[in-house]
């Protein structure tokens, strides 16, 4: 518990300095001498705390998300950007738009977290159907399957010259956020403390069907909860900031490594580790390039892909 309280201090600190970095001189001098009125205080209410809020948001719920897939996938490598979840929530949301231009957001978002959702499910029909001598296997069909989803999205974004909205989906950027553009997230929070309260049951789910059933839970209602959570989150954080990669790969793995697979544990640290990753990779993305900005999907995949390379590599070497 004294590391949890650290480890929160830590990120809060990232918090803060979050909320005074930016091409804007905001700071508490700079407030003071306003009397809090006029455009630093505009500036905080309107930008730097709802973008702090959402980094914080979709950080803690993408790793959750993650977690909660590697147990019901049984396979460390799992997260809904390896899985092909991520491109079929951005090709849903692509589809709605072409054909309901004036859809409202929780249209685009129904669509986005279904699409997510099919295209999940089917990836875990075509696990079953293979043969999986490796783990190195899971990743790899999935990576595939998003591949041919991100193909068909490129295509249809390209016919209905919607190509700069797919990038802007492909990379996660809070630049944009604003008051207002942000408030979905706080549904993607709710999903990761339902996550929470079930977590012994995913802990008991990623044991296998036989050994659930076992016990007296419903496997496939286990399963199709875990799923809509992470369709549902995947869906919110692409429509809101965009994809966020790897996060729900790196993070988990190395709570893991720390505090093994009970999920009820590692959750708060998962959530915890996933906020604190991506308010580093903001602030950093901030202060590389200023007063110019690297989005954050750019700065946490090189990130997450250099440590995603890691964990195959030591997958395998223990494999072999």
């Amino acid at each position: 518990m004294p590391f949890f309280a650290l480890g929160l201090a830590v990120v809060l600190g990232l918090a803060a300095w979050s909320i005074f970095v930016g091409a804007s001189d905001i700071s508490l001098r700079s407030l003071w001498e306003s009397g809090w009125h006029d455009t630093p205080v505009q500036v905080l209410v309107e930008s730097r705390l709802p973008r702090t809020a959402a980094l914080i948001l979709a950080g803690s719920a993408m790793a959750v998300c993650g977690t909660i897939l590697q147990m019901l996938v049984r396979n460390r490598f799992a997260e809904p950007s390896t899985v092909g979840t991520a491109d079929a929530a951005k090709l849903g949301f692509l589809i709605v738009l072409i054909l309901v231009p004036d859809a409202p957001i929780f249209m685009r978002l129904a669509a986005a977290a279904a699409f997510a959702l099919l295209v999940t499910l089917l990836f875990l029909r075509l696990l079953r159907q293979l043969s999986l001598q490796s783990p190195i296997i899971v990743p790899l069909v999935g990576i595939l399957l998003g591949g041919v989803i991100n193909a068909a999205a490129t295509f249809l974004a390209y016919r209905f010259d919607l190509m700069q909205s797919l990038a802007a989906w492909s990379s996660g950027d809070f630049s944009m956020i604003l008051r207002g553009r942000y408030e979905l997230l706080w549904l993607a929070f709710a999903l990761t403390l339902v996550a929470y309260v079930f977590a012994d049951r995913f802990s008991v789910a990623g044991l296998g069907e036989d050994f659930t059933t076992n016990l007296g839970l419903n496997y496939r209602r286990v399963v199709a909860l875990g799923l809509g959570i992470v369709s549902i989150v995947t869906a919110v954080v692409i429509v809101t900031v965009g994809m966020i990669p790897f996060l729900g790969l790196v993070v988990p793995n190395l709570v893991s490594l720390a505090l093994g697979d009970n999920v009820r544990r590692a959750l708060p640290w998962v959530a915890l580790l996933g906020a604190g990753l991506v308010l580093a990779c903001d602030i950093a993305g901030r202060i590389v390039n200023a007063p110019y900005e690297i989005p954050v999907g750019t700065m946490l995949g090189v990130i997450a892909s250099a440590l995603f390379l890691y964990l195959l590599l030591r997958k395998h070497a223990h494999l072999t």
